[in-house]
This record gives structure tokens, C-alpha cells and sequence, in this order.
């Protein structure tokens, strides 16, 4: 996992400088992994922006108290910065309605949007969410990788808020920080399946009803450790 995510950043690079950050704020989440490899993922809730920059005037280095002519410059600016973020989030949000998956994509404001996502497939590939090369949005919340004889392994980078670890979960050069102090991350991730748990790292261990087994991490700003599992499925 930690190959595949350093690959990615490695590619990915580039578009950090104009891409955007995005972080979980309140939410629900689930994936569904069956042991035939057919699996189901949803995310309802909030994607926030997780580095905003609406400042449009800095900050004065003068103790001299400004006029009302650099006061009113300053807000105009700040105006002027605000309405070129707003505008790019809602374009963000168009484009994003556009991919597969997304039910609804809407703007909140302030960096914030309210998305309800849900795909299903095969696990045949690598699956990472969100990632949209149109909108430059980098940052997954959730990545699986495939390995060999059916072994899968599950990765919630985005749900964990420890400032050593980069966002792509490996530490990788060039990439911006997980959550860092601003986390705004508080909902719960459930993993559902029928596979064979080989490992996952949740104290409270799984859950087994009707054949089978689910595993939910409770996430906050105070989340150190990324939700993981290793399954193994059917051949």
C-alpha cells in the first residue's frame, strides 16, 4: 500500500500546487467487500477544502495603525480573493457531479461541500476515492490494493489526523500533510464483508452477524491511526 501511494504522489506532485486539498468533515461512510470481489462504496456527508486561501490582504508589517484607504483596499481584495475561491469550488462541484458515482455535489460555501457518493463493482483494479483529474483533487480518502492469491488491502488515509504521516499514508516527500491541527474530520467508516479478515487495526476488533463481519472506526480530529484491514477473498 505504502508502494502504490508513493507512486501516486510521485505523479501527482504537480497538481498540489493548484489542486485541491480535501478532507472529511461530518460524515458516514461504508465499503462493502464481498468475498467474490464485488464491492459497494458510499461517503455521505461533508468534503471540505482542507487548505482555503481567501486571504486577500496579509497581513501589515507596520505597528502604525492603517488608513481608512488601506482598510477599504483590504477588504476589497479579501472580497476579490473570496469570490475567485467560491467560483472555483462551484466549478469543482460541477465537475465532480459529471463522474460516476456521485449523486449530488453542492457547494456549501467556505470551502465546504455536501457530496453523496456511492459506486459498486469488481475488484479487478486498484480503487482510490475521491480522484478527478479535471478537478485536480488529489487527496484519497479511502484506496484498495489488490495483491496476489486475493489478498486485498483496505486504507482510509484521509480518516486519521497524525501530523508524521502525509496525507497519501507513507510519508512521502512533497505532499501535504493528513489532517494536521485542523482536522475537521468526525463520522464513522465501516468496513462490511464476508472475506476472511486477516488483520485490521481497530481495538474493538469485528462484529459477526448472519455470516458476516463489519468493523467500524469511529473518526475525530483526534484519530492518530488510519482505519486499515487486510481480507482475503475468493480465488
Amino acid at each position: 500500500m505504502a508502494r502504490l501511494l508513493r507512486t501516486m504522489a510521485a505523479l501527482l506532485a504537480p497538481l498540489v500546487l493548484t489542486g485541491c486539498l480535501l478532507s472529511p468533515g461530518k460524515f458516514v461512510s461504508t465499503l462493502r467487500i464481498d468475498a467474490d470481489r464485488h464491492f459497494t462504496f458510499t461517503y455521505v456527508g461533508e468534503v471540505i477544502d482542507a487548505e482555503p486561501d481567501t486571504d486577500g490582504g496579509g497581513s501589515s508589517s507596520s505597528d502604525d495603525k492603517p488608513s481608512p484607504e488601506e482598510v477599504k483596499e483590504k477588504a476589497e481584495k479579501a472580497a476579490a480573493k473570496k469570490a475567485e475561491a467560491d467560483a472555483k469550488y462551484r466549478a469543482l462541484a460541477v465537475t465532480l457531479s459529471k463522474e460516476a458515482g456521485y449523486r449530488k455535489v453542492a457547494y456549501l460555501g467556505d470551502g465546504k461541500f455536501a457530496v453523496d457518493y456511492s459506486v459498486s463493482g469488481t475488484l479487478d483494479h486498484i480503487f482510490i476515492w475521491p480522484f478527478n483529474l479535471d478537478g485536480e483533487v488529489i487527496i484519497p480518502f479511502v484506496a484498495i490494493e489488490l495483491r496476489q492469491d486475493g489478498v486485498v488491502r483496505v486504507k482510509a488515509p484521509a480518516f486519521a489526523n497524525d501530523e508524521k504521516k502525509s496525507s497519501m499514508g507513507g510519508g512521502m516527500p512533497g505532499m501535504p500533510s493528513g489532517g494536521g491541527g485542523g482536522s475537521k474530520a468526525d463520522g464513522v467508516f465501516t468496513l462490511d464483508t464476508n472475506a476472511e479478515i486477516v488483520s485490521q487495526n481497530n481495538e474493538d476488533g469485528a462484529k459477526t452477524a448472519g455470516g458476516r463481519k463489519t468493523i467500524a472506526w469511529k473518526v475525530t480530529p483526534a484519530t492518530k491511526d488510519a482505519p486499515s484491514a487486510v481480507l482475503k477473498l475468493s480465488k
